[in-house]
């Protein structure tokens, strides 16, 4: 392993967050202005727009999978170069296919970078700091997101400005390419496949040369290792079935909790209030950097709070926050007051998503997993993740035109006090335990439940 800080790996370890925050975000700027230059209808508009999340739906599936094959670092620089690809092809596109095909290509890469790098940074980090390590990616992706705003306001100016608001993904995945060249291997991933002294120098690294714990992870790995991978039937099997009602309740919520509705509907909201267009779009990218404040102190105390506790209060502060928003929207046409507390809700909305459920559940289904089929459920919490968001994302519209804001949000804000009794009933707590112990007892549960039924049945 060459020479490289902790630091170093954790930032570009967790750097692909920033490629697929900037990519889901860029393109409400860039939309008006393509929409006017190719005269797009609103069907081909919402191709345009959603064609990531189906990329990313399909990145997810095959890319994750691999992972547990071929390695996390490979697959990770692999994803830099279809980022690089994806990011020139939409801006350089003369038409409106060759836009759909390369923004399905971008996508392919987030939903790639969103199953393998909440993996990489989990089998990376102590378990005392998995927690802060892991959240580095939900930090990257709000970054991401806070970069797109303010490219989207710089260029907003010029007549091909969406060309390089598109484009310029690719400059931070040529460095995520470069940095991944440097970057190691997981050390999981590195002993699975019989690289002893490699996933050594990896966890002497990690641990700042503690041997102690190095030997303890090292004999830990090795005995989780040994076990043969059973593929799609250990995902779907009774053991891991803990694992994969966390992964795919956790992914599920995140989206149907409103968390993207209410951040497309922002500029919308601050218009309402009276703003002007170009207010609106620096009052977003004030939002944007309240965003990555938040997240910030998320990452600080991630591994302080207990994960289920964070989920809780965060559904408790967002449901709390849609049910004023809704009150505050209703009236907003004909108060000027009501308006404002319908800015200050969404404003205090974001505030608790960005501290508790975004990063929470990206740390979450990085840890559940056992090991030899820790990419594959990750991928498959992944999709179901993508796919809820573009029912959500697809469905938004419609809805809105039913119910009306106000009733809408109320709808939303119901699904965060559900989400508690799912996190209370189906959740169980990793904060402070090795990726190894949290197998152990997933294993061991497994088998005192098949040893009780047994001897039921005699």
């Amino acid at each position: 392993m060459r020479k490289v800080s902790t630091g170093f790996v954790y930032f570009f370890g967790a750097l692909g967050g920033l490629l697929f925050g900037y990519d889901t975000g860029v393109i409400s700027g860039a939309i008006l202005f393509i929409q006017r230059q190719m005269h797009l209808g609103s069907w081909q508009q919402g191709w345009v727009v959603s064609a990531v999340l189906l990329g990313a739906i399909l990145g997810a599936a095959i890319i994750g999978p691999s992972s547990d094959r071929f390695g996390r670092r490979k697959l990770l620089l692999l994803s830099a170069i279809i980022f690089f690809v994806g990011a020139l092809g939409s801006a350089f596109s003369p038409e409106f296919w060759t836009l759909i095909i390369s923004r399905i290509i971008l996508g392919m890469a987030v939903g790639a970078a969103s199953a393998l790098i909440p993996t990489y940074l989990a089998e990376l980090a102590p378990a005392d700091k998995r927690g802060t390590v892991s959240s580095l990616f939900q930090l990257m992706v709000m970054t991401g997101i806070l970069l797109a705003y303010i490219t989207n306001y710089s260029f907003s100016g010029m007549y091909t400005g969406w060309r390089w608001m598109l484009g310029f993904a690719a400059l931070p995945a040529a460095l995520l390419f470069l940095g991944g060249l440097i970057l190691p291997e997981s050390p999981r991933f590195l002993v699975k496949s019989g690289h002893m002294d490699q996933a050594r120098e990896v966890l002497e690294t990690m641990n700042k040369h503690d041997e102690k714990a190095v030997d303890q992870e090292v004999a830990a790995i090795e005995e989780s290792a040994k076990i043969v991978s059973g593929g799609w039937s250990e995902l779907f099997g009774k053991m891991v079935r803990p694992s994969l009602i966390i992964g795919i309740g956790l992914a599920i919520f995140q989206q149907v909790m409103g968390c993207n509705t209410v951040l497309y509907y922002a500029p919308t909201i601050f218009t309402d209030v009276g703003f002007g267009v170009s207010a609106a779009l620096l009052a977003h990218i004030g939002i944007g950097i309240f965003n990555v404040i938040v997240t910030a102190v998320a990452v600080a105390i991630m591994d302080k709070i207990d994960r289920k506790k964070m989920l809780n209060i965060g559904a408790v502060g967002m449901g709390i926050s849609l049910f004023v928003m809704s009150f505050g929207m209703k009236f907003s046409g004909g108060s000027q007051t009501a308006a404002i507390i319908s800015v200050i809700a969404l404003t205090v909305y974001i505030a608790f998503f960005s501290a508790t459920w975004g990063p929470v559940m990206w740390v979450m289904i990085g840890e559940v997993f056992p090991l030899n089929i820790r990419g594959l459920g990750n991928s498959f919490a992944s999709v179901i993740n993508w796919t809820a968001n573009m029912i959500v994302s697809l469905t938004f519209p419609s809805l809105l035109d039913f119910f009306g804001t106000g009733s809408l949000f109320i709808g939303y804000g119901v699904l965060c006090f559900v989400s508690i009794w799912f996190v209370q009933k189906k959740v169980f707590e990793t904060r402070n335990r090795s990726l190894e112990d949290i197998e152990a007892t997933l294993r061991e549960k497994a088998g005192t439940e098949t040893a009780s039924s047994l001897s039921t049945t005699k």
